[in-house]
């Protein structure tokens, strides 16, 4: 299991999401992996989903923020 953010970020993400930000500059994958971890630390119910799931926290909270960039 990866231990950076960027690793752990790309690890939440599904296969094509996951290569279409290994394809952007590194900078970028930092940033996202920020907000990623930005909005594990903040959304409420995130806590509850990790609770019983924390692969499934990561991954809702993955999925987020890449709706974000792209919406």
């Amino acid at each position: 299991m990866p231990t950076d953010p960027v690793g752990r970020f790309l690890a939440a993400l599904g296969p094509d999401h996951r290569e279409a930000v290994r394809a952007k500059p590194r900078e970028e994958q930092e940033r996202l992996a920020q907000a990623w971890e930005r909005e594990l630390a903040t959304d409420d119910e995130l806590d509850t989903l990790d609770e019983l799931s924390p692969p499934s926290a990561e991954a809702e909270a993955a999925r987020r923020v890449l709706d974000r960039q792209t919406g």
